[in-house]
């Protein structure tokens, strides 16, 4: 059994019905020439069944020792309660298409089995196929489920009969490790080594989350408090419901006005977003006067492990209260910086426990409503690295990959993007019920774009247009 970090605790102890907490992704594959996307599903889906026994992580559940959670292998799995064939009814459009993930992402899965469930989508009306995978965030994180689907895809289209990702055998490593069993000795030798390891950390974690919830703005221009994010229409309950929204852009688009600007790719995401959320929150008449805060996560993995969560948490401003671009993506490379000087000076474990610390606050005011006007951060915009070049499933091209994240009560809106193909694929997730018209924020991103390379200057001819999934 391999105990869960605190981190990964933590996705355990905040889900319930309005707030499932796994991940997921909506993958495009244009069906290889000379099938339709009916003819292929039907092909993919017989073989991909004939795969009934998963490896690890894909074959353990949660199972509770000494009053903490464990992943075992599951004795009892099962491939059909875990793997779906559905077909789209005509005309199959992609708004039908990403209706249904909606629905399918806001539905939690059973603890009793293994977290994570995938569907093969036929039915599109321009005879691509969708594959949606989610999977719990205590099971993986955004980086570990890239470089997943990374090894269950190839380089060239001659290349078929690919085991899908629950029975890859270049995890069947983890799979071996993690289902020896262990005593009680065992379990509790480890509890212990990792009780010494978190309280050497101590020390520097209470300092800089001291430092983080005392030290004001007033004192650095640049430092975003876990105290200061603005209550916004972004921060109500959340009830089950879900709308997805999915877009492309260019790469080389946003690198280009990255060098214009001397900022980074990520300054230019950051800043697309807070241009997109100010004219969002302007035309619902909810702007607040304070600028909004984005938590922004970071890997920290160093290896090529495929479970649990390695991820830092990075708090920047998002500029919403100015207008002027430039000033705005200034503010928030600023602000970025300043988070990243603070995390040099920790080791891996003291960030970890730091942001499982920070978490806890947000968590915990989330879970009892306590301080309502208290909260670190408005929205989370995550941006994970993927495959630069393009990748093949059994002959079909992937044409495109779309993350599909959480929500949190108090967080009606989630930005997460994915580089794939010298392309950043956008996906916005969102409470259905919360938040009108969510989709328009796709065209306010795009606005926050041309804004830049209006700024950059930079020639029209190299502005190409975003793509849109839906």
């Amino acid at each position: 059994m391999k105990a869960l970090t605190p981190n990964d605790q933590l996705f355990l102890w905040l889900e319930r019905r309005n707030q499932p907490m796994h991940v997921g992704g909506l993958i495009l594959l244009d069906a290889p020439g000379g099938s339709s996307g009916e003819q292929f599903v039907r092909k993919m889906v017989a073989q991909m069944r004939t795969y009934t026994e998963a490896v690890a992580p894909f074959n353990q559940r949660l199972v509770s020792r000494l009053g903490m959670w464990f992943w075992d292998e599951d004795p009892e799995f099962d491939l059909e309660a875990h793997f779906f064939h559905l077909s789209l009814p005509k005309p199959g459009r992609i708004r039908e298409l990403l209706e249904l993930v909606s629905k399918l992402h806001a539905s939690q899965m059973d603890r009793a089995k293994p977290l994570w469930e995938a569907y093969l989508i036929d039915g599109i009306e321009d005879g691509r196929v969708g594959l949606y995978v989610k999977v719990h965030h205590a099971l993986v994180d955004g980086v570990a489920c890239m470089k997943m689907l990374q090894r269950s895809m190839a380089d060239s289209p001659d290349i078929h009969d690919m085991p899908p990702f629950w029975a890859n055998a270049e995890l069947r490593g983890h799979s071996q490790r993690s289902a020896q069993a262990e005593g009680l000795v065992t379990l509790l030798g480890r509890a212990l080594d990792t009780t010494k390891t978190q309280l050497s950390s101590l020390p520097k974690v209470i300092k800089e989350v001291a430092r983080s919830i005392w030290q004001t703005s007033v004192a650095d221009p640049d430092f975003v408090s876990v105290i200061q994010a603005p209550r916004s229409v972004l921060n109500q309950r959340i009830t089950a419901s879900r709308r997805f929204a999915a877009q492309s852009w260019s790469m080389e688009r946003i690198k280009t006005c990255a060098l214009e600007l001397e900022m980074t790719l990520n300054d230019v995401v950051l800043a697309m977003c807070g241009a997109a959320l100010r004219k969002y929150l302007l035309e619902l008449d909810a702007l607040p006067a304070r600028p909004l805060v984005a938590m922004v996560p970071v890997s920290l993995r160093r290896d090529d492990s495929a479970t649990g969560n390695h991820v830092a948490l990075l708090l920047a401003n998002l500029a919403t209260d100015t207008e002027d671009p430039v000033e705005r993506i200034e503010k928030v490379a600023r602000s970025v910086n300043d988070s990243k000087q603070r995390f040099a000076n920790m080791s891996q474990t003291e960030i970890m426990n730091y942001v499982a610390t920070m978490m806890g606050i947000s968590g915990v005011n989330m879970l009892t409503g306590i301080a309502p006007k208290l909260q670190a951060f408005n929205i989370v915009i995550s941006n994970v690295p993927g495959p630069k070049h393009k990748l093949y499933f059994n002959g079909a091209g992937v044409d495109g990959v779309y993350p599909v994240s959480l929500l949190l009560d108090g967080q009606a809106l989630n930005i997460t993007l994915n580089s794939y193909d010298g392309k950043l694929e956008f996906g916005l997730v969102a409470c259905r019920r919360t938040l009108p018209s969510m989709q328009k924020l796709l065209q306010f991103l795009e606005e926050g774009l041309e804004e830049l390379e209006a700024a950059a200057r930079i020639p029209e001819k190299t502005g190409v247009k975003a793509k849109r999934a839906a």
